[in-house]
């Protein structure tokens, strides 16, 4: 996966300190360490029920999210709760490479997290085949031509929870993870047709986003979906646009840095003005306390792909964001290592959906 080299000149200040400097990132380290043991052990101990699953009444892309989590923290692929959750999974493969129950409405999102599951233990080869067939399935439910929908339909190259629901950016960006992680060149068409539908998710007019939209919120961020007429789930301008959001805007730059876009590009660009205007972890800008966790997961694998250590805001000040996103959850772990939002909407008061954000944000909080 490509990782921008722009130097913001934060290692070198650090050098030139010396020691106290040494001594503030060897506590910021020792917290990270701390509430990711905590996070994991909850997981492991509590979090875990006996058939290896995690919140099975939600299907299996809790699991999904919870291996994951613990597997790119640092729990081992030959640990048990990571062996029961992988056969847990593995339980829900289909023979047309998707990994979901039974006529399940959200096979895309199963099947894409899953992949992020299987590919974060697969060092040794064994879920070569059963990856291969899930990225062909993956593959299949995009919109694009199989669907008999032109390249100029705000649908095409988007991918919804299920076989032919509404794209959206949410689902379009774990699509896009799921097969970089799985070892999709950021060439392949699928990624590209999946960059065509993700630039018609922003705020910002362009060759490669002719929509309506834009014209009426012109502000670079990025909303939930162009599709059905568009929607963003922080509503609509005065004059109609659909309002930009912090979740989404990182997924959006996540999504075109995973696709191959460069610093250069323009969409890059406005994405990343958006962010410096908004930039906090104290809320989902936009969007108050509504998916905050999904946010945290979101904002810092997108921050870690951007490859700056030192976020500037809008106001010129420089942020250590690794260090301020695990001092805000660190704040906010209960005292048995689990996360919850107390907003519980989209799910986020399911102590083992949120832990398992938590665990993929912090993950990313490792330099």
């Amino acid at each position: 996966m490509r990782r921008f080299s722009w130097c913001c000149g934060a290692l070198l200040v650090a050098s030139a300190i010396g020691g106290g400097v040494l001594q503030q990132a060897a506590a910021d380290d020792a917290e990270l360490e701390r509430v990711i043991q905590a996070g994991s052990r909850y997981l492991a101990e509590i979090g875990q029920a006996e058939d290896g699953s995690f919140s099975a009444e939600a299907g299996p892309a809790v699991t999904a999210l919870a291996v994951t989590g613990l597997l790119r923290t640092g729990t081992p692929p030959d640990a048990e709760v990571i062996r029961r959750g992988i056969d847990y999974l593995l339980s829900f493969s289909k023979p047309s490479g998707g990994i979901h129950p039974d006529e399940s409405p959200y096979a895309n999102y199963e099947t894409a997290i899953s992949v992020m599951a299987l590919a974060a233990c697969n060092d040794d080869g064994r879920y070569d085949e059963t990856l291969a067939k899930a990225e062909a399935f993956l593959k299949g439910l995009q919109w694009d031509g199989g669907e008999s929908i032109d390249p100029a339909d705000p649908a095409y190259g988007g991918a919804g929870y299920g076989s032919k629901q509404r794209p959206d950016l949410s689902n379009t960006a774990f699509l896009i993870e799921a097969l970089r992680t799985a070892g999709v060149s950021e060439d392949d068409p699928a990624i590209q047709r999946a960059l065509v539908f993700v630039s018609r998710t922003q705020n910002l007019e362009g060759p490669a986003n002719t929509l309506p939209f834009p014209a009426k919120n012109p502000d670079g961020g990025f909303y939930y979906t162009p599709a059905n007429g568009g929607e963003s789930q922080a509503g609509e301008t005065p004059n109609g646009g659909l309002r930009s959001y912090a979740s989404m805007t990182y997924a959006g730059l996540k999504s075109m840095i995973f696709a191959g876009l460069d610093r250069e590009d323009s969409r890059v660009q406005a994405a990343v003005t958006w962010l410096r205007k908004h930039y906090t972890f104290e809320e989902n800008p936009g969007m108050g306390d509504s998916g905050l966790f999904y946010f945290y997961q979101t904002a810092a694998k997108a921050l870690d792909a951007l490859g700056e250590d030192a976020f500037t805001d809008a106001a010129g000040v420089a942020h250590d964001w690794r260090a301020e996103l695990v001092s805000e959850l660190a704040s906010r772990q209960q005292p048995d290592g689990s996360w919850i939002n107390a907003n519980s909407r989209w799910l986020e008061g399911d102590p083992n959906l949120v832990t398992a954000y938590a665990l993929l944000a912090l993950a990313s909080c490792r330099e």
